[in-house]
């Protein structure tokens, strides 16, 4: 299986900040030391070109954010300190995403260790989101490609709001959110399928959700590629998460997510989403864990129980 990252995925946020920037890097390291991945698996993107961020976003937007030239209150409802080295990363982010597409459409099966960017709207970046990655390759791909049946299974606690405002009006893209029922953002979009789930929501309860209605999306979309946002911050004592899946239990979501679409014969690309636990280090097993299932499974669909 292939992965896209860059270096330039982590950039300086200044100490202390609740956003784990560092978390790309650890990710990386870990999965590379430990011999999930290999050199000959990670593809570098280069940043995204102006002309694809348009096809979805505004350009007073894109223009403003690229040149510095935001106000302080867009970057408050963003959530990140502007600089150079954060266009830079937000560019090359989305380009990692589309890299994976390509990839994922070619050998059924990619990931970008970052992305899932569901909070950047067309017109404004919020919830630490700048470009949405995601919607920039559908759109990539429906231009290019002829790509005309999509789903997107976002699993990050926080609902995708932008991904389904973006696609409200597009009945070939089919979005489907599972999030806390309580979590921001505190006014809803309305994606195709939304499963809002209570607070303290565990392992079972999460795995049946997941049962019921990603067969359900599969089955409605027919999807000939599916976007997985894997999200890890419905971890049990993530800081800005109400739920309480536990490592294992996420291992399990990604593996029921990527084994229903792999028995369907639908590639997947997956992107990293959010997370936000106290301890980095959970954070980092949760996301490495997303990759090792998809990397096994990628070999040999029966394997990914094992990992």
């Amino acid at each position: 299986m292939f992965v896209a990252y860059h270096s330039d995925y982590v950039v300086d946020i200044g100490a202390g900040h609740r956003f784990p920037m560092r978390k790309y890097g650890f990710v990386y390291e870990q999965l590379m030391a430990e011999g999930t991945l290999c050199a000959e698996q990670v593809v570098v993107p280069a940043p995204v070109d102006v002309e694809s961020l348009l096809l979805v976003h505004h350009r007073d937007y894109v223009e403003r954010f690229l040149a510095g030239h935001m106000t302080p209150r867009e970057m408050r409802v963003l959530g990140l300190p502007w600089s150079t080295a954060l266009v830079r990363r937000a560019r090359l982010a989305v380009q990692g995403t589309l890299l994976a597409s390509r990839l994922a459409m070619r050998h059924g099966l990619a990931a970008n260790l970052a992305g899932g960017s569901h909070h950047a709207f067309a017109d404004h970046g919020e919830g630490f989101s700048v470009f949405h990655d995601m919607a920039v390759a559908v759109r990539v791909l429906q231009r290019d490609d002829g790509l005309q049946r999509v789903g997107i299974i976002d699993c990050d606690v926080h609902q995708g709001n932008a991904t389904a405002v973006i696609f409200q009006h597009d009945p070939r893209v089919y979005t489907c959110s599972f999030h806390g029922e309580k979590n921001y953002p505190f006014r809803k979009a309305t994606s195709r399928l939304d499963i809002s789930l209570p607070d303290g929501t565990d392992d079972a309860a999460y795995l049946q959700a997941l049962q019921t209605h990603v067969p359900r999306m599969l089955h409605e979309a027919h999807p000939e590629l599916v976007w997985y946002q894997a999200g890890v911050d419905p971890y049990d004592g993530d800081k800005l998460g109400r739920l309480s899946l536990t490592l294992e239990g996420l291992r399990q979501r990604d593996r029921y997510v990527l084994e229903t679409c792999r028995a369907a014969h639908i590639p997947v690309v997956v992107t990293m989403g959010g997370g936000y636990a106290p301890r980095i280090e959970d954070i980092v097993e949760a996301h490495c864990n997303t990759i090792r299932v998809a990397c096994r499974l990628a070999v040999d669909p029966g394997l990914a129980a094992t990992v």
